[in-house]
């Protein structure tokens, strides 16, 4: 009996130390570690791919934000604040969508087929109200002219970026709303189109939330 139990205490002994070392190793050393490296190495992606105006974080090169007006009273659907370049919808597109609000953990797709009649009103609708919107006295927008992701999510539905072509889309609107011209727009949108990855993969494609700083900038500057 004394032999079983001093050999039973061996082993909870050695299984303690095991679990300390363990925790220590893997748990404190490891990722000390590992964040080290990656402050050293590569420390924006590190910290969340981080995007600063004025001195202050405003959001994430990585996940989308919405451009709304203030909620008024009584209201439960948001209006797009039309100043500024709108990203893509969010997932979905209706008031019965999952997330219409790039809320984070929301994100994933509607799984809507493409005949899905619900879907078909919804993109109808947006492809409507991407026209109307962006249509100006001197410019009117045909609905020929709305590209796809203008009015569909994307598969998280919260991607940060759109096509060049939605961007130049919104260039007249943006422009008449800031009393800008539209060549500076037009120049805006260029200097923040972002080629294809290594020269040939993914397409083009604009962040949004850098583009409305760089045009935030623009309109302070013409002040």
């Amino acid at each position: 009996m004394n032999n079983s139990a001093a050999n039973t205490g061996r082993v909870l002994w050695a299984g303690l130390r095991a679990l300390l070392v363990l925790t220590v190793v893997c748990g404190v050393l490891y990722p000390l570690a590992v964040t080290g490296i990656a402050q050293v190495a590569f420390p924006g992606k590190a910290n969340g791919s981080e995007i600063k105006s004025e001195g202050k974080v405003v959001g994430s090169a990585l996940i989308g934000q919405t451009y709304n007006l203030p909620l008024k009273e009584g209201e439960e659907t948001p209006t797009p604040d039309l100043k500024w370049f709108q990203p893509r919808p969010s997932n979905g597109l209706g008031t019965n969508s999952v997330n219409t609000q790039y809320s984070i953990i929301l994100s994933g797709a509607t799984n809507r087929s493409g005949d899905n009649e619900d879907l078909i009103t919804w993109v109808k609708d947006a492809k409507a109200a991407v026209v109307k919107d962006n249509s100006t006295a001197d410019h009117k927008v045909k609905p020929s002219d709305v590209p796809a992701d203008a009015v569909t999510s994307s598969g998280s539905g919260l991607d940060p970026h759109i096509s060049p072509e939605y961007a130049k889309l919104q260039v007249h609107r943006i422009a008449e709303k800031n009393h800008l011209t539209v060549a500076q727009v037009d120049k805006l949108v260029a200097d923040h189109t972002d080629g294809r990855i290594l020269g040939f993969v993914g397409e083009p494609r604009v962040n949004v939330l850098q583009l409305n700083i760089a045009l935030k900038q623009l309109v302070a500057t013409r002040g």
